[in-house]
């Protein structure tokens, strides 16, 4: 069940989205302040963020600026509808910007879309996070570089998690030239994701085949 964080001030206003978010089946945590929200972000994994702007103690643009852009999709829920405010929102990171007052029912279709978004765009396994919208790996909420090869090499390997991957196929997929540089290359480029994501025992040889990442307990 997806989780999502609303960070709203005004407890009638916050009350009202949580149980409209609750229709959906969500899980739902009010806070009503900057400093709480960013605590709860340190502390909880959320799926999705409902950030108002005028907030106590911090407001929405410097939570946005705190919080990994890549990670926790965000919808800005604010009375603030000048053009320039919901410029900046959008271009600062925010998914979405919904002015107040609100209709529930299209916040709650605004959510479900987002999420759906973030879902096809995001792949997990264990402490580690891949964006495929942004071609970046994130391990423990800290950015690893991977090189473009690597990074489609993992892609590969955790949307194939469980099943021995040939170095054929691998090579075909990833480098798409011939075989004759595949152990070399592939290999190489194996060991250089045990090392930066630190996979050593999740990334398994398969004897005389390739490779497989195992699937998590």
């Amino acid at each position: 069940m997806k989780k999502i964080l609303v960070v709203e001030d005004e407890e009638n206003i916050a009350n009202l989205i949580k149980d409209t978010l609750k229709m959906g089946k969500y899980i739902v945590e009010n806070v009503y302040d900057g400093q709480n929200a960013m605590y709860k972000v340190n502390n909880e994994q959320f799926d999705l963020i409902i950030l108002d702007i005028m907030l106590p103690k911090l407001n929405g643009f410097e939570i946005m600026e705190k919080i990994n852009k890549t990670d926790i999709p965000i919808i800005f829920l604010s009375a603030r509808n000048d053009v320039s405010t919901i410029v900046k929102g959008l271009s600062e990171g925010g998914k979405d910007y919904m002015t107040k007052p609100f209709e529930p029912l299209e916040l709650l279709a605004r959510v479900e879309l987002r999420i759906k978004e973030s879902s096809a765009n995001i792949c997990t396994y264990n402490d580690i996070m891949l964006n495929k919208e942004e071609r970046v790996v994130y391990k423990n909420k800290q950015k690893v570089n991977l090189t473009p090869k690597e990074y489609d090499l993992f892609l590969l390997l955790i949307e194939n998690v469980g099943k021995a991957l040939s170095r054929d196929n691998i090579l075909n997929k990833v480098w798409s030239i011939n075989e004759e540089i595949e152990t070399r290359t592939v290999d190489y480029h194996i060991q250089q994701l045990r090392k930066k994501l630190d996979l050593k025992d999740e990334i398994k040889t398969i004897n005389k085949i390739g490779y497989r990442i195992e699937k998590l307990n």
